[in-house]
C-alpha cells in the first residue's frame, strides 16, 4: 500500500513541473432529489474532451488556463452549458432537471446516448430503476436478478434457481455487492425473487469481462449494487401492493439539503392470508415468508467530507411447525467516507460487515431432534483513491483487507433421549489486495486502461489440519496425518498477481472496437453438487489442500450505432480458461463431514462463445434482442474417464426478447420471450436387474440435456390521472401492474429422473421403468399489483 501511494506521489511531483493547469471540479444531482447522478457527461466543447462522474456523481477536469463551454449531459435530464472562466481551481456543482415532456423509456444506462461507443467499458451492462420496472416479472414484482437475466450472457438453470450464471460460471463466481458488502444468497423464496428491494435501488452495474482492477474475488463477474441516498428536498412515501407481497419506502431530509435517509421494506404474506380459512390453529408455529428491511442515510459535513452509513437485514423463514423447517437469511452493514484532498484526488474509506446464515430443524420434542446451523462472518476495510491526472490520464489506486469467519455447521442430535453434538469447528481467513490502474487516453481514438492487482489470503487456525496426499484420480483422498492450529496462527498462505488491460479504439462518434484481458483469482469456494444452489449449501476457504480458483479472460468487441444513435447493435466474443475449478467425487459427503477436503476434486475449466445485442434505447417503441452461443465444460482426472464434459449450467443457444410500447402517456405495454437450451444432466446409459429390482447404470457426467426453455411474459402498466377534476396536479402518483407470466402454459422442465413401476411381474420378465419429467411452474400465472407515491 505504501509502494502505490508513492507512486502516486510521483505522479503528482511529475505533474507540478508541467505548464500551470487548473481543475474544474464538483458534483452533479438530480434537482428533484438531490440524489447523485453517476455516469453524468462533463464535456469542454473547445477540448472535445471530458469525463464522466464517479459512483458518487463526481467529476475532475484538469485544463490550462483559459474560457471553456462547458456541457452536462444525461439521458432523461435537460442538458445545461455553463460558460467558465478558469483561471484558478473552481468548483462547480451542478444540479440537472428532468426534462419536461419525458415519455417513460426503456433505457438500460443513463449515460450518453453513444455511451456504449465511447466509453471504455465493454462486457458490462448497467440497468437502472426505469428499466427494471418496464420488464414484465414474475407475480408483478420488478426483480432486480431477473431483469440481469435478459442480458447476453446471463441465465439461470430454471425458476426457483438461486443466483444467476455469468458466462459459464457458477452460482458461486459471482461477487454480489449491496453498498459494497457482499449478498451470499441474493434470493428470497428459493430464486424467484431477488433480495433487492427495487425501491431503495439506484444503480446496478454488473462486470462480465474487462473487471477494473480495484474489484477482485470472484472468477465470473462482479455485482454491484448502489442504494438510494434519500431525497434531500422534500418527504416522500412509495410503495405497493402485490400478490404475494406488500413493500414500502420512506425518504427525506434529516437536514434538506445537507443530510437525508431512506427506508424500505418488504414482507410476503401467504401466512397472514391463508389464517383466516383455517380452522383448529392449523398454523400454529409455521412460518412461510421472507421479509426484508433496507436503511441508508448520508450526512455532507463540508464541501470535502460525506458520509454514508447503510445498512440491510432479510429472512426466508420456511417453518413447517415450532419445531421443524429452516430458514435463512442476510445483514449488512456499511459505512463509507468521501474525502477530497484536493481538486483532483477523491478518496473512499469503507468499512463493512456482512452475515449470511442458516439454520434447520427436525423432531418431535428435546428426546428426538436434530438441529443444524451455520453461517459466515465477513469483516471488511478498504480504501479507493482516485488521482485525475489530466484530461488523458486517471489513475485509481487503493487496498483492501478482508477476514472471513466460516461456521460451517452446530449441530446437535438426540435419540430417545441421548444427545450428541455433531458440530465442525470454525475456520479463519484473510484475504487482502492492493491494486493500482490508469485509463489513459493516448490520442482521440485511441483509449487504454491498464492495471494490476496483488492479491493474498492466509488460512488461520484455531482447529485441526488435515494433510491429504494424492490417491486414485476421481476417488476419495487418504487422510495422512492431522495436527492443531493455534488461534490465528497462519496455515498456508497464497499469493497472486492479477494483471488487467481494455483498449478501445473509436472509428468515429458510432463505431468503436473493444479488447480486455483479466486475470482473476478465488479464494473461497462455494460446495454444491445440485442442479441449483440451496440456501443451505456450504461455503469453505482455500486451505492447504484446497487451492485458491484462477481464471483468465480475454474478450474482443464491435460497437456499432445506427440511425443517430437510435439502434445500438454489439457483438462481443470471449474465451475463458480456469484452474483448480471444485468438483466432488461420486458419493460425495458434502455436509457437516470434518473430511470435506478428502471428497474434493480440483480441475480445469474451460468457456468460450459469442454475444450478440441489439437495442433501441428510446421512443414509444423500444426493447432490445440479446443472443448468446456459447459452451462450458470441465476437465477433472478421474471423472468421465478425463475427458472434457459440459457442466450442469451449460446452455449452447439462449435468446431472449425484451419490447416495450408507450400506448399514451398513461398506458403501456411491454412483453418477454425467452429461449434457452436445455441443460445437461445425468441419465442412465445402462441396467442391469437383481431379483426384479432395476439398478440403473451410468456411463460420463452429464450426458444428456432436458428439453429446451421457452417461455413469454407479459405486462402492462395504467397510470392513473395525475390531476384532479379542478384542474390541480395530484400529490398522490399511482398505477397499476398487471402481469401474466409463462402465457401459454410451457411446462418447462426442471429435471428427468427414472423410476420403476410397482407392479408384480412374471418369473423372467423384465421390470419396466419410466422417466419423469419434473416442472417448477407449469402453468400461466397472472397477478396484479397497485403501485404508489406521494
Amino acid at each position: 500500500m505504501k509502494n502505490l501511494i508513492a507512486v502516486a506521489l510521483l505522479f503528482i511531483g511529475l505533474s507540478s513541473f508541467a505548464q500551470d493547469k487548473y481543475t474544474l471540479s464538483g458534483y452533479v444531482k438530480d434537482a428533484s432529489n438531490g440524489e447523485s447522478l453517476i455516469g453524468a457527461t462533463v464535456l469542454i466543447k473547445e477540448l472535445k474532451t471530458g469525463n464522466v462522474t464517479n459512483f458518487y456523481g463526481f467529476y475532475s477536469i484538469t485544463m490550462v488556463p483559459g474560457k471553456y463551454t462547458v456541457t452536462f449531459s444525461y439521458v432523461g435530464y435537460e442538458s445545461k452549458e455553463i460558460a467558465v472562466d478558469l483561471s484558478a481551481n473552481k468548483r462547480l456543482d451542478l444540479e440537472m432537471e428532468l426534462e419536461s415532456e419525458q415519455l417513460q423509456e426503456v433505457v438500460i444506462t443513463g449515460h450518453a446516448e453513444n455511451a456504449n461507443v465511447s466509453e471504455m467499458e465493454m462486457s458490462t451492462n448497467e440497468l437502472d430503476i426505469k428499466t427494471i420496472n418496464k420488464i414484465p416479472a414474475f407475480l408483478g414484482e420488478v426483480d432486480v436478478i431477473k431483469s440481469l437475466q435478459l442480458l447476453p450472457g446471463v441465465t439461470t438453470v430454471g425458476e426457483g434457481a438461486s443466483g444467476f450464471n455469468v458466462r459459464g460460471g457458477s452460482v458461486g463466481q459471482n461477487l454480489v455487492l449491496l453498498d459494497e458488502a457482499p449478498v451470499y444468497n441474493s434470493s428470497h423464496m428459493f430464486g424467484f425473487f431477488s433480495v433487492f428491494n427495487p425501491d431503495a435501488v439506484k444503480d446496478v452495474k454488473l462486470y462480465k469481462g474487462g473487471t477494473p482492477a480495484e474489484y477482485g474475488g470472484r472468477l465470473s463477474s462482479i455485482l454491484d449494487v448502489r442504494m438510494k441516498e434519500g431525497n434531500n428536498k422534500r418527504y416522500e412515501v412509495n410503495g405497493g401492493v402485490g400478490t404475494i407481497f406488500s413493500r414500502m419506502a420512506v425518504e427525506g431530509p434529516i437536514v434538506k439539503d445537507k443530510a437525508s435517509f431512506i427506508l424500505a421494506g418488504r414482507r410476503s404474506y401467504i401466512d397472514v392470508l391463508a389464517r383466516p380459512f383455517l380452522k383448529n390453529n392449523d398454523l400454529d408455529g409455521v412460518g412461510l415468508y421472507f421479509y426484508d428491511l433496507t436503511f441508508k442515510s448520508n450526512y455532507n459535513i463540508n464541501p470535502k467530507n460525506r458520509i454514508y452509513l447503510s445498512g440491510y437485514i432479510g429472512r426466508d423463514d420456511f417453518n413447517f411447525d415450532e419445531r421443524q423447517g429452516f430458514d435463512w437469511g442476510n445483514k449488512t452493514v456499511t459505512f463509507r467516507w468521501n474525502h477530497l484532498y484536493s481538486d483532483k484526488i477523491f478518496s473512499n474509506t469503507t468499512l463493512f460487515l456482512s452475515n449470511y446464515d442458516y439454520s434447520f430443524q427436525v423432531g418431535e420434542d428435546d428426546d428426538d431432534e436434530f438441529r443444524w446451523k451455520s453461517r459466515i462472518l465477513t469483516y471488511d476495510l478498504k480504501e479507493q483513491f482516485t488521482y485525475f491526472i489530466n484530461t488523458r490520464n486517471e489513475l485509481s489506486f487503493g487496498g483492501e483487507a478482508i477476514l472471513y469467519r466460516f461456521i460451517p455447521a452446530n449441530v446437535y442430535g438426540a435419540s430417545d433421549g441421548e444427545g450428541r453434538d455433531f458440530s465442525l469447528e470454525e475456520r479463519k481467513s484473510l484475504e487482502y489486495a492492493a491494486y493500482v490502474g490508469n485509463e489513459q487516453k493516448v490520442t482521440d481514438a485511441f483509449t487504454v486502461e491498464y492495471g494490476a492487482r496483488l492479491s493474498g489470503f492466509s488460512y488461520l487456525g484455531d482447529g485441526t489440519v488435515y494433510y491429504y496426499q494424492e490417491g486414485e484420480p476421481g476417488k476419495r483422498k487418504p487422510l495422512t496425518g492431522m495436527s492443531q492450529a493455534g488461534n490465528f496462527e497462519n496455515i498456508k498462505t497464497y499469493y497472486n498477481l492479477e494483471p488487467r488491460a481494455s483498449m478501445k479504439y473509436e472509428f468515429d462518434e458510432s463505431m468503436s472496437v473493444k479488447a480486455s484481458y483479466q486475470k482473476m483469482t478465488q479464494y473461497i469456494h462455494l460446495v454444491s453438487n445440485t442442479a441449483a444452489t440451496l440456501p443451505t449449501d456450504v461455503w469453505t476457504p482455500s486451505t492447504n489442500n484446497l487451492k485458491p480458483q484462477i481464471g483468465h479472460q480475454v474478450a474482443l468487441g464491435v460497437f456499432k450505432n445506427f440511425f443517430n444513435n437510435q439502434f445500438e447493435t454489439s457483438v462481443e466474443g470471449y474465451y475463458k480458461r480456469n484452474k483448480n475449478q471444485v468438483d466432488y467425487i461420486d458419493g460425495a459427503e458434502l455436509y457437516i463431514n470434518s473430511f470435506l477436503e478428502g471428497d474434493l476434486l480440483s480441475g480445469r475449466g474451460r468457456a468460450y462463445g459469442l454475444e450478440f445485442f441489439v437495442k433501441k434505447p428510446a421512443g414509444r417503441w423500444n426493447g432490445w434482442i440479446s443472443y448468446t452461443l456459447g459452451r462450458t465444460e470441465l476437465q477433472v482426472d478421474g471423472v468421465n474417464s478425463n475427458k472434457w464434459y459440459p457442466t450442469r449450467y451449460d446452455q449452447t443457444h439462449n435468446m431472449k426478447l425484451t419490447a416495450a410500447y408507450d400506448v399514451s402517456k398513461r398506458l403501456s405495454i411491454s412483453s418477454n420471450f425467452t429461449y434457452i437450451t436445455g441443460t445437461p444432466t445425468t441419465l442412465p446409459s445402462y441396467r442391469f436387474e437383481i431379483q426384479g429390482i432395476t439398478i440403473p447404470g451410468v456411463e460420463g457426467r452429464n450426458n444428456s440435456r432436458i428439453p429446451d426453455y421457452h417461455r413469454l411474459d407479459v405486462s402492462a402498466n395504467l397510470k392513473m390521472r395525475s390531476y384532479k377534476p379542478n384542474g390541480k396536479k395530484k400529490k398522490l402518483e399511482d398505477y397499476w401492474v398487471f402481469t401474466v407470466y409463462n402465457l401459454y402454459a410451457r411446462e418447462n422442465p426442471f429435471a428427468i429422473y427414472f423410476g420403476q413401476g410397482q407392479e408384480r411381474l412374471d418369473n423372467g420378465a423384465l421390470a419396466g421403468t419410466s422417466a419423469y419429467q419434473t416442472a417448477i411452474l407449469g402453468t400461466m400465472v397472472p397477478a396484479v399489483s397497485y403501485n404508489f407515491k406521494f
